[in-house]
C-alpha cells in the first residue's frame, strides 16, 4: 500500500476568510486543519506529505517545516506560482515530487481515520483512480450548492462527475487514492482545452473506465469551507482525533 500523500493548500478560502486568513492554517477546536489532516494520513500509515502551498506559501511552509518533526512524519511542500489556477494544476505539482500511487485530499476537508486506512488498500490494476463517495445524499453534514457529485455506473465506476451535475448518486468525499494516470489525465484534458480542474482528470478517466469508487459506509468526514461548517467542525471533530 502506498505510504505517501498529497494534500491541496494552495487557494485562497474566499468563504472562510473572515475566521482566518489562511484556509490551511484555520484552528479547529485548537489545531489548524492542516496539522489534523496530516496527523490522520499518519494514523491511516502514510509517512510521507506533499503540501501543494500557494495564498499565504510562506507563512504555511514555516509552520510544515515545525510540524515535521513534532509529528515524526515527512512533510515537502510544493509551491505554486499561480495558486488562482484550478485546482487540478496543484495536483500535477504535487504528483511530480511523488514516484508512485498516493492518498490525494483536500486541506479544508476532514476525515474519520478509517476513511484514509481503506483508502489506502483499493489499489487495483484496473483503475487509475478510486474515489471515496458518500451515497447518503441527505447527509445534514454536505453542503448541497458547494458538493461535487458523483453519477455511478456498473460496479461502483464514475460515469460522470461535477459540481452541476443534475442527477447522481453520491457525493465526493474530497479523498482519493490516485496513480499516475491522474496527473497525466488532467494534462491531457489541459491540453484539449480545459481549465484543468481535478474533476477535467476525473471525468477524461471516468471516460476510459478507469475511476472507481469506495462507499464510506457512514463514516464521518466534513468540507471546512465555510463559517457554519467551520463550526460543525469545532463540535464535532474532537471525538474523531483522539
Amino acid at each position: 500500500m502506498t505510504t505517501d500523500a498529497l494534500i491541496i493548500a494552495a487557494g485562497y478560502g474566499t468563504r472562510i476568510a473572515g475566521i482566518s486568513a489562511s484556509k490551511p492554517l484555520t484552528p479547529v477546536a485548537g489545531v489548524p486543519l492542516i496539522e489534523r489532516g496530516i496527523a490522520q494520513a499518519a494514523a491511516a500509515g502514510i509517512s510521507r506529505v506533499v503540501v501543494v502551498t500557494g495564498h499565504r506559501a510562506e507563512e504555511l511552509e514555516a509552520f510544515l517545516a515545525a510540524l515535521a518533526p513534532r509529528i515524526a512524519i515527512e512533510i515537502v511542500a510544493e509551491r505554486l506560482a499561480d495558486w488562482s489556477m484550478p485546482n487540478g494544476r496543484s495536483v500535477i505539482a504535487g504528483a511530480a515530487r511523488i514516484s508512485g500511487d498516493y492518498l490525494l485530499m483536500m486541506a479544508d476537508h476532514l476525515f474519520e481515520r478509517s476513511i484514509l486506512e481503506r483508502l489506502r488498500g483499493e489499489g487495483a490494476p484496473d483503475r487509475g483512480v478510486t474515489l471515496a463517495v458518500d451515497r447518503r445524499l441527505d447527509n445534514p453534514l454536505v453542503d448541497p450548492d458547494d458538493a461535487t457529485w458523483v453519477r455511478l455506473g456498473e460496479g461502483g465506476r464514475i460515469s460522470a462527475i461535477g459540481k452541476s451535475l443534475t442527477q447522481y448518486d453520491a457525493v465526493d468525499c474530497g479523498a482519493f487514492l490516485a496513480t499516475p494516470e491522474l496527473a497525466r489525465a488532467i494534462e491531457a484534458a489541459i491540453a484539449d482545452g480545459a481549465a484543468g480542474s481535478l474533476s477535467d482528470g476525473m471525468q477524461r478517466l471516468a471516460d476510459a473506465g478507469r475511476a472507481a469508487t469506495m462507499e464510506i459506509a457512514g463514516a464521518w468526514w466534513l468540507d471546512v469551507d465555510d463559517p457554519h461548517f467551520h463550526a460543525i467542525a469545532e463540535a464535532q471533530a474532537p471525538a474523531y482525533f483522539r
